[in-house]
């Protein structure tokens, strides 16, 4: 199951997904657009952490999350 982290920030949003390398080398982050998180998550195979920076909040929302909460946290392109 893949993992993503939203971040909400003053600035605003943005995706990013934590590629693992080889053992001697740091975890690569990389920012990713909002159609292609919505795409993997309405398959099933995916579950989103949303961090909120100013409050250090994190939620867990996966494809198994009321409604509600996907829409609240996420938009409507993930129902």
């Amino acid at each position: 199951m893949n993992r993503y982290t939203k971040i909400i920030g003053l600035t605003g949003t943005v995706y990013v997904k934590e590629f693992e390398k080889i053992k001697h080398h740091k975890n690569k982050l990389r920012a990713l657009r909002e159609d292609t998180v919505a795409k993997v998550f309405k398959e099933g195979n995916a579950e989103i952490v949303v961090y909120f920076e100013e409050t250090d909040n994190e939620i867990l929302v996966d494809a198994f999350s009321d409604q509600e909460t996907i829409k609240k946290y996420l938009g409507k392109t993930f129902l």
